[in-house]
């Protein structure tokens, strides 16, 4: 296993503790597999992320191999063994499998991928690598993004492999390229990313000839797909310090060729039009909203915190008395998000989900600060809908003013509101408005058939019911009548 460095003995000898605990954690079924190998003749190492995890000491239960058996090789060997096995990643090298085995007390499932040595590049048009494999795992850790990432453990005689000071540069907590930069990004453009999305993950700096590379050579992230790059950018988001990462890619210029709606969100001031940076507030929500979360990161309500007031710049105007407004940016702004999106490939859900929030993250505010009618907090739950919940916390995470009194305004505003939603969902079914009649109903009390005339008679009812609340049956087969006598 490691040794401690005479530069930083202590940090060292740290991650060396911390690694053999985590180690000797998986050692049942990760020397089990080892032995299969070895037994068919082939080596098996413990690689990459799940190395650098063990030396954080979190190590979790997907497990990453690296071997010199080719794929047809490795089924043979982890079919009779493994629960479950998948060939999803076969034609990159990769075979995937599952094992419940009983670690100490404790039943528990591992997540297990087995990677032929390999090298992966590109070429200047190509959007997906060319896989071809290698010999030995000295060859495969050059190949590896980065040095913390590009360190194996022999198993089972548990044989640290480290040739490219990767453990020093966890110890520095650096992220830094095997090779150089250059090389590593022409065989993968999508390194860039990832350079962003570990020092949101790890809380690490990117070493600065690696931030040189990413500006020089931000264009060649186009030749990679939409799908890699969103699953990139996804996992940056939901990282403990995304503002980090999204930093660095504004930084580098890899935003603008990704979402370039961040990067256009530094809108110039001067000494006569004075007005916060939309950057630097946007990040800001992204990290409150963050807070608010209650049951673990949440893509939805960050990405539409991130993007909430994307539609500033093209909405921006100067008043004559000096102010700068951005009437309706909430629109455009939904408008944008779901284009980006789209773009993206995110899902059809989530980009609806986003791009609702977007558009509806002003709305509190629309109502102004007097007492909210029952008419008012029924509208603000119908336009929320399945969103509520994340809407409450994209509006409160909306507030970066630093005048704490009026900070404490709008937050006891907004408790007031949620309290006004609570009181009246224990008289009425607010998550489920809908009219006292429904289409049946009204198509025998006005003796009509399906058409146009049911549709608006709906909708006259639910405006109804969403002013005055629930209604007797009588009344409102009276108010529909009477309203059907005033149709042409």
């Amino acid at each position: 296993m490691p040794k401690a460095n005479e530069d930083n003995p202590s940090a060292l000898s740290q991650v060396q503790r911390r690694a053999v605990s985590e180690l000797l954690r998986v050692s049942p079924v990760a020397d089990d597999l080892a032995r299969r190998f070895q037994e068919a003749g082939f080596g098996l190492a413990l690689v990459g992320g799940s190395v650098r995890d063990a030396l954080l000491g979190r190590l979790g239960n997907d497990l990453d191999f690296t071997t010199d058996a080719r794929p047809e090789d490795v089924l043979k060997i982890v079919r009779p063994w493994a629960d479950a096995v998948w060939e999803v990643g076969i034609a990159f090298g990769t075979v995937g499998c599952q094992k419940d085995a009983r670690v100490g007390d404790v039943d528990q499932r591992f997540q297990i991928e087995v990677t032929t040595y390999r090298s992966e590049a590109y070429d200047r048009t190509s959007r997906k690598p060319e896989v071809s494999y290698g010999d030995s795992i000295e060859e495969d850790l050059v190949r590896r993004d980065f040095t913390v990432n590009a360190m194996a453990v022999a198993l089972p005689r548990k044989e640290f492999i480290d040739p490219h000071g990767g453990l020093e540069d966890l110890a520095a907590q650096v992220l830094r390229t095997p090779g150089t930069p250059q090389e590593s990004f022409s065989d993968d453009p999508l390194r860039m990313l990832r350079a962003a999305r570990f020092a949101a993950q790890l809380d690490f700096e990117v070493a600065p000839d690696v931030v040189a590379a990413m500006k020089d050579m931000s264009g060649r992230i186009e030749i990679v797909s939409a799908e890699r790059v969103r699953d990139e950018l996804n996992k940056l988001i939901l990282a403990p310090r995304p503002r980090q990462g999204l930093a660095l890619l504004v930084e580098t210029g890899l935003a603008d060729r990704i979402l370039p709606e961040l990067p256009a969100l530094r809108l110039e001031s001067d000494e006569h039009h004075r007005h916060k940076d939309v950057y630097e507030h946007s990040l800001t929500v992204l990290e409150q909203a963050i807070d608010l979360e209650e049951n673990g990161p949440d893509l939805v309500l960050r990405l539409a915190a991130l993007l909430h007031d994307i539609g500033k710049p093209r909405t921006r105007r100067f008043e004559k008395d000096g102010r700068v407004s951005f009437h309706h940016h909430e629109m455009v702004g939904a408008k944008m998000t779901k284009k980006r999106m789209t773009a993206l490939k995110y899902s059809n859900e989530m980009v609806k989900d986003v791009s609702r929030l977007v558009e509806l993250h002003l709305r509190f505010h629309g109502y102004g600060t007097g007492e909210w009618t029952d008419s008012a907090v029924r509208r603000y739950v119908r336009d929320g809908g399945p969103l509520l919940d994340r809407l409450h916390k994209l509006t409160r995470s909306d507030c970066t003013t630093r005048n704490k009194r009026k900070a404490n305004a709008l937050s006891r505003a907004y408790d007031g509101l949620e309290e006004r939603i609570a009181q009246l969902q224990e008289q009425e079914q607010l998550d489920a408005i809908r009219p006292d009649l429904d289409g049946n109903q009204i198509m025998e009390i006005l003796g009509i058939g399906p058409g146009p005339a049911i549709g608006r008679a709906y909708g006259f009812l639910l405006e109804l019911r969403l002013e005055n609340g629930p209604m007797e049956q009588d009344a409102a087969v009276s108010a529909l009548t009477e309203w059907w006598a005033t149709q042409s």
